[in-house]
């Protein structure tokens, strides 16, 4: 065949996606997540536009990150974010964080040997919340699924409350794939459901002193079959009334808040 072999599909769409991932860039917004990407090093800036008021505000964070801000008049404050978001006069655009591979973070990793699981939790204001509750209880990792997972946006910063800028966020190719991986580098997969008869709380005791895996489906559908087949033990959160539910981020806090404690 001339002008050599035709590379496979797979390959194509590969390397389009890395380009793709390496021009991909995040307006951050809001006083609290722009002063927290500022000062994070390993952050990678590429425009600060702030008012005035602004930047009186941030003055020392903008001082210490060497980013040369763009003063624009509160009216003509005109960055590529929803009209709606409150942003405070103040907009960074960056690059996506990069924390390493699923092994690099979760095995030698900051923090307890902990992670979060999020099967499908596309809102950005969850993924936010639980990134934050992940950062208080000394979690290594939060981590989602590449597709059907809210991305890092500025939403789910502002959220975040600069959690996104400390608390590790890995999407993977597959979320049942990584849930193996993580059995083999010794975690516990325990799994949230609302029907399971074990309580998180039983189940960090028999865990003992093993790391542990939370697994958190999306709101209404809960976790997926296969994710489900793949936890080592399905949990519950014990009600303390004879009815009551929690969203995924407040279930999140609440099975993080048990497993600090053991």
């Amino acid at each position: 065949m001339s002008g050599g072999t035709k590379k496979p599909d797979w390959v194509i769409d590969k390397e389009r996606a890395k380009r793709a991932a390496a021009q991909e860039t995040v307006w951050l917004f809001g006083l609290h997540a722009v002063r927290d990407a500022l000062l994070n090093p390993r952050r990678e800036k590429l425009r600060l536009v702030v008012t005035k008021n602004a930047y009186d505000k941030l003055a020392d964070a903008i001082t210490a990150s060497g980013v040369e801000p763009e003063v624009v008049d509160p009216r003509k404050f005109d960055v590529p974010i929803d009209e709606s978001s409150v942003h405070q006069g103040a907009a960074l655009e960056v690059k996506p964080l990069h924390w390493g591979s699923l092994a690099e973070v979760c095995i030698a990793g900051r923090g307890a040997p902990l992670v979060v699981l999020l099967d499908r939790v596309t809102d950005p204001h969850n993924v936010g919340a639980v990134l934050r509750s992940a950062e208080v209880f000394g979690a290594r990792a939060v981590i989602g699924p590449l597709r059907h997972s809210a991305p890092e946006t500025g939403a789910l910063a502002k959220t975040a409350s600069g959690a996104l800028e400390r608390q590790p966020y890995l999407r993977v190719t597959n979320l049942a794939d990584a849930m193996v991986e993580l059995r083999e580098m010794g975690f516990v997969l325990l799994g949230l459901d609302g029907a399971a008869e074990t309580t998180v709380a039983e189940a960090v005791a028999e865990a003992g002193s093993r790391p542990i895996a939370l697994v958190m489906g999306a709101e209404g559908p809960g976790l997926r079959e296969k994710t489900r087949e793949t936890c080592d033990r399905l949990v519950r959160i014990m009600p303390g009334g004879e009815f009551g539910s929690l969203n995924v981020s407040n279930a999140a806090a609440v099975a993080l808040y048990a497993v600090s404690q053991r």
